[in-house]
């Protein structure tokens, strides 16, 4: 029980796909411009990541090593597409804003690094455990960097008014959105910071 709670807990923070080993920066950047497309894709990745490498585990020792590549993209493809037709049918208007970002689940180094490192050599609940463990600590970074986006850059969140309309420059007051904020360059800017915040205080844990 010991080593599940640390498969579970070492990716949410100490080992963050993110913020530690700098994968899936590029869905990071796309699709934190506002809070609920971060979080449809965040809890997407932590399903498609948690079942590919619980399915691959399951199967791992009918997999010829030759193949195996082969294999896992076509095992990751079929719950994306899944994801995909879920995302379409019940919230249509999330999956028009993530476009093409779903369909590039597939190509996610974070998932085909859990399934190699991970449930080509595990057994099938730790490789579940570890796959949402590491799905969700990508997702982390993803709702931290869309709450400040959309907050500072929108004024809203989760699509509702937080900063309140009698503050800004055109209702008499002097507050304005700051633009930057819905710019790429700007979730590049979070995750640097955040990344810097998480290297200071494992450099401080090892002194």
């Amino acid at each position: 029980m010991a080593m599940d709670k640390k498969i579970f807990t070492t990716p949410l923070i100490k080992s963050n796909p993110v913020t530690a080993l700098v994968l899936g920066i590029c869905s990071a950047l796309a699709v934190t411009v506002k809070l609920e497309p971060a979080i449809v894709m965040a809890i997407s990745v932590t399903l498609v990541t948690g079942f590919s490498s619980f399915l691959i585990s399951l199967i791992r020792k009918t997999i010829p090593n030759r193949i195996r590549i082969i294999v896992q993209l076509v095992v990751v493809a079929m719950f994306v597409i899944l994801i995909e037709q879920f995302l379409k049918a019940y919230v249509y208007d999330v999956s028009k804003q993530l476009s093409v970002y779903v369909g590039l689940i597939i190509t996610n180094c974070i998932i085909m690094g859990r399934i190699e490192a991970f449930g080509l050599s595990e057994k099938p609940l730790p490789s579940l455990i570890d796959g949402l463990a590491n799905g969700l600590g990508y997702g982390l970074v993803l709702v931290v960097v869309a709450f400040f986006r959309e907050l500072l850059g929108s004024g809203t969140l989760y699509g509702m008014q937080i900063i309140p309309q009698s503050w800004y420059a055109a209702e008499g007051g002097h507050y304005l959105n700051n633009g930057l904020f819905i710019m790429p360059p700007m979730a590049l800017i979070l995750i640097g910071c955040l990344i810097w915040i998480q290297r200071c205080f494992q450099k401080d844990d090892t002194k």
